[in-house]
């Protein structure tokens, strides 16, 4: 059996100047990723590795690095899904927690399937996952954007992020595609066959207190299902839970599609009936690559057993 995996730093209008970080970014996922699988490893051991280097890289949205929300803080959402027997974890809203993926991890191992705000946070406790200071995740360079946008948005409704980025804002991306929306993810096939598919959030910048997007909801923002395909999506969370676009890109495996074709079918269903912003990075039976988005970039890498690395923007 064939051993593949590919990762994600998000899709969004990533700045030139911040290319050269998401690049590297995704490549040293992409290692600790493939070390597990090199080894031997699980799938799930491989995406929760691959994850974890992304959310401890203050390059990208997700754990230390996350862009704040309304009260200038972070909250992070995660989830991990195991493509052999459906079982899933996530968890939502979540403060202090560096490696949120890791706490979904652990969720799945347990007999629920999500958790939210101060639950999770409790549960993270009990369950040992190590917790850190609101400042530990926080950047410079998001205390900047976070401010930015609260002078952007400030005249706008309440209900602004269930509208399209170009409504908000007046023009296309001034809020979702000129500042993050790089969700990080991973999705990896294991010597034995088995699927894994991992997703985890910082949000959106300045969004409401208690805001859950796409990432940690089982077949919008990940799915994995060895019958089918294994996926992990980034990008208008609001839009992409509404085709739920995971499930959906793994139903065009299911129906014949090849992993290229499905992942363009579903972000060409995503644009068309919702006008949605983002990407996915798709992985079938048989180790095949599928990616596709429709914002100006995405961080993205991959590597299939006896071939190289392949890295895109």
């Amino acid at each position: 059996m064939s051993t593949a995996l590919i990762v994600h730093g998000g899709a969004w209008d990533i700045p030139d100047d911040e290319v050269a970080a998401h690049r590297n970014g995704c490549r040293r996922a992409l290692d600790a990723g493939w070390a597990v699988l090199a080894a031997c490893g699980g799938a799930l051991d491989a995406v929760e590795a691959a994850v974890r280097v992304m959310e401890d890289d203050p390059a990208f949205d997700a754990g230390v690095g996350s862009v704040l929300n309304e009260d200038g803080i972070v909250e992070c959402d995660a989830a991990i899904m195991d493509g052999t027997t459906l079982r899933s974890g996530s968890v939502a809203g979540v403060q202090r927690v560096r490696n949120p993926i890791t706490l979904a991890r652990h969720v799945l191992a347990s007999d629920v399937v999500l958790l939210v705000g101060p639950g999770a946070e409790r549960f993270a406790d009990a369950a040992g996952v190590a917790r850190c200071a609101h400042a530990d995740l926080i950047v410079e360079r998001e205390v900047v954007r976070w401010r930015e946008l609260r002078e952007l948005i400030s005249h706008q409704p309440r209900n602004a992020f269930e509208r399209p980025p170009t409504e908000v804002a007046g023009q296309r991306g001034i809020v979702f595609g000129g500042h993050p929306g790089d969700t990080v993810g991973a999705v990896a096939l294991d010597a034995a066959g088995r699927l894994a598919a991992a997703t985890s959030t910082g949000g959106i910048g300045n969004k409401p207190a208690g805001r859950v997007g796409d990432s940690p909801l089982i077949g919008a923002g990940l799915y994995a299902d060895n019958e089918t395909g294994g996926c992990s999506t980034t990008g208008w969370g609001e839009s992409i839970i509404k085709v739920l676009l995971a499930k959906t890109a793994t139903d065009l495996i299911g129906a014949g599609h090849t992993p290229a074709e499905a992942a363009r079918r579903a972000i060409e269903l995503l644009e068309r009936r919702v006008g949605g912003l983002g990407g996915c990075i798709l992985l079938d039976a048989q180790g095949r690559v599928g990616l596709a988005f429709n914002t100006p970039r995405m961080a993205y890498a991959y590597r299939v057993a006896g071939g190289e690395v392949v890295e895109g923007m």
